[in-house]
């Protein structure tokens, strides 16, 4: 009895000990929470740009954002200066380059910057001027993050998810919206930069003696990356090789323009490349070249999974097996070997798509244009964990015999060499719980008349009948400022919709090795599977998700790790009151044959702010609301004279116009979008463009041309 008395005494003891540690943890993250708004700047620090060389004198000026409210820093879509200064400058954890690195990086083909204005304007990134919360006046969404000890230059959510609208010598910038931004070419050039910086002695010089000067500045705060020149160039041909492989990796037969990223191609490509391990490696090489190059290639890889930036050096390595001179006659058979391999261990990912944007993202059940993420209990931390993934976390992965909490929640069997992987990781939970939380106050932009001209109210009545006859069985009402407001996913099939399915069908198609993933089991709504040797990539992301999401931040103190992570996934999912819940509307449901059936479908989703959204479709192939309304034409009815979606357009410009509603589409010079190219078609989706023959037998005529324009107006009001 006494006995079992002192055992009670001690089990509440330690429940009281342990409930007082994940308070204190929890009052320490609340802090971290309440303490984030202190930058307010005027115009959401915009930065006043002039002379801007990209477009040809035809984009040449534009203001700061002038805010469609009567205050500076006064609400708008929901937020005011301050929480979008925190959105746009808050790391999720993201390690592109050493900070100092892009610092004084300079361009390839000049001594300027490559972080100067006119070049990130180039790319269509935001330019920012110095503010509290960004005192280098990085491009906007661009941030230092700290890692283990080292400062880095990482992407936020807002690099991807806030646009620029212009019109009339006035900017308004839409936080949560669609950018205009063209990774794709921002990666090439940075490629460029730090090769030729390598090459280039003046350059070179020039760039390890500014990184040097820095450090010893920064030596006074306690932050040095740098103490030697030989660390310098070391890392500079390091990060060199990364970004140069990531590149050959995810280079697409379509060219992406501005405005669209193939963003799941790229994530699952990065999360292959750090689930391969050196038996697959090593096989895959022997099938493309030779057992005894494999070998050679080989020699210093540990016999499980490959570390971060062992798989730039292999590749690099590879090519300087081969003579890759312009002038070999060798080559093209080299180059095929070399992309043999790649597609072995690769997928093409060739489906670019328009960046969502993320008003109402939070209270959805599904995201992503094909619904593949589920929002419920702590689904929207993996989300965007699987994101972090994409844009460069460092991923620490390391092999160990000790298993622990989280090899036992993210279910791992012990791999060939009888041991756990451990999946330590940059990415900040705790922000990203933060974002997330923040993602909740943000609403639709309300189109401002003001600035972009008096909506047509008198034609808003009849293109809101016109929209409920149409298009609202898919696309429903929502109570945009309602805080408790919740979206469910309305499905379409792509036999229905027919539009572009290359998005939806690389996501079920595309697979890859399993390699440290092996032997986990995974579950679906179908039932579990078990990842062998081949799986689909979707599998795969999810499976290392789940294991970096059960592994605490390495950034802390190992108590602080644990209670940090314990209260974030807590906190995630109490808070969250969405539930699971079936999918809606016409679509293929997932049976045990094919787990990921209903992903072979798009979604609609509520049109509250869809003006501030163009380029229209999932992969951004209709410029205007207005041209959305058209149908697609064949040749024969584009000689007829008759009105069609355009084939081709221009991409690029942020000018807006407020008529058709959508960016400015051609008389410039950006990128020319090509319906008739793979991923690219602008076909499907074509409601109220043709008679419909009603379950009552009455027909519903195609709309006029008077009728698209009370739509458009419509779409305008909400």
């Amino acid at each position: 009895m006494i006995l079992n008395g002192k055992i009670k005494i001690i089990t509440k003891l330690g429940l009281v000990f342990f409930s007082l540690l994940i308070l204190i943890s929890g009052l320490g993250v609340y802090w971290k929470h309440q303490s984030r708004y202190s930058d307010n700047s005027p115009y959401r620090g915009a930065q006043y740009i002039q002379n801007s060389q990209f477009m040809d004198g035809f984009d040449k000026i534009y203001p700061s954002p002038q805010f469609p409210n009567s205050e500076i820093n006064g609400k708008w879509q929901g937020w005011n200066a301050s929480q979008s200064m925190w959105y746009y400058n808050t790391t999720q954890g993201s390690d592109l380059l050493p900070y100092d690195f892009f610092l004084f990086l300079e361009q390839h083909n000049s001594s300027e910057l490559f972080r100067s204005e006119k070049n990130i304007d180039r790319f269509r990134y935001i330019v920012q001027k110095p503010t509290e919360a960004n005192p280098d006046g990085l491009p906007l969404g661009f941030v230092k993050d700290e890692y283990l000890g080292k400062t880095y230059l990482g992407l936020t959510c807002a690099a991807c998810h806030t646009s620029q609208v212009v019109y009339n010598n006035t900017a308004i910038r839409i936080d949560g919206g669609p950018a205009m931004a063209n990774m794709d070419m921002f990666m090439r050039e940075l490629e460029a930069a730090l090769s030729e910086t390598l090459q280039d002695k003046r350059k070179k010089r020039r760039f390890i003696n500014n990184v040097l000067n820095h450090n010893l500045q920064q030596g006074i705060l306690g932050q040095v990356n740098y103490e030697d020149e030989q660390n310098i160039e070391a890392d500079l041909h390091k990060y060199m090789l990364q970004v140069s492989l990531y590149n050959y990796i995810n280079h697409s037969p379509t060219e992406y323009g501005y405005a669209r990223l193939d963003a799941f191609g790229r994530i699952f490509n990065r999360v292959l490349q750090h689930t391969l391990n050196k038996k697959q490696l090593q096989q895959s090489i022997a099938d493309t070249f030779d057992g005894q190059t494999a070998t050679k290639l080989l020699k210093d890889l540990n016999n499980g999974l490959i570390a971060n930036d062992q798989l730039p050096r292999v590749f690099d390595r590879l090519v300087g097996q081969f003579n890759l001179d312009p002038d070999s006659a060798d080559l093209v058979a080299n180059m095929a070997q070399l992309k043999q391999l790649k597609e072995k261990l690769f997928n093409a990912p060739d489906a670019p798509v328009s960046y969502p944007f993320l008003w109402d993202i939070a209270q959805h059940d599904y995201v992503q244009w094909n619904g593949i993420a589920a929002n419920a209990g702590v689904g929207a931390v993996g989300r965007n964990t699987g994101e972090v993934m994409g844009v460069f976390a460092t991923l620490d992965w390391y092999e160990s015999k000790s298993a622990n909490l989280s090899t036992f929640l993210g279910d791992q069997p012990k791999n060939d060499n009888g041991k756990y992987t451990h999946f330590k990781s940059s990415v900040d939970f705790t922000n990203l719980r933060l974002i997330e939380s923040q993602l909740r106050d943000l609403t639709s932009p309300i189109w401002p008349e003001e600035v972009l001209g008096r909506i047509k109210w008198a034609d808003v009545k009849a293109g809101q009948l016109l929209f409920e006859q149409h298009c609202a069985n898919c696309h429903l009402p929502i109570e945009s400022t309602n805080p408790r407001r919740k979206v469910i996913a309305q499905m379409s099939k792509l036999e229905e919709i027919q539009t572009d399915d290359k998005m939806a069908t690389n996501s079920v198609s595309y697979t890859g090795q399993t390699g440290i993933l092996q032997g986990i089991y995974l579950g679906t709504d179908v039932g579990d599977i078990l990842l062998q040797e081949q799986a689909p990539v979707a599998a795969i992301l999810t499976a290392a998700t789940r294991n970096v999401v059960a592994t605490p931040d390495p950034d802390k103190g190992w108590l602080t790790n644990w209670f940090d992570w314990l209260y974030n996934l807590a906190v995630t999912f109490f808070d969250n009151d969405i539930k699971q819940s079936i999918k809606r509307g016409n679509y293929n449901p997932d049976t045990t044959a094919n787990p990921w059936a209903s992903l072979l479908a798009y979604k609609a989703r509520p049109m509250n702010g869809v003006w501030a959204t163009a380029p229209y479709l999932h992969n951004g192939s209709v410029p205007t609301l207005y041209d959305l309304l058209l149908p697609k034409c064949n040749a024969q009815q584009q000689q007829a004279g008759e009105k069609c979606r355009p084939e081709k357009f221009v991409v690029g410009s942020r000018l807006f116009d407020p008529v058709k509603v959508g960016f400015i589409s051609e008389g410039y010079d950006g990128f020319v979008f090509d319906t008739s190219k793979v991923g690219n078609s602008n076909a499907g989706h074509e409601y109220g463009t043709k008679d419909i023959q009603l379950p009552n037998g009455q027909v519903l005529p195609a709309l006029t041309d008077k009728q698209r324009w009370q739509i458009v107006e419509y779409m305008k009001s909400i």
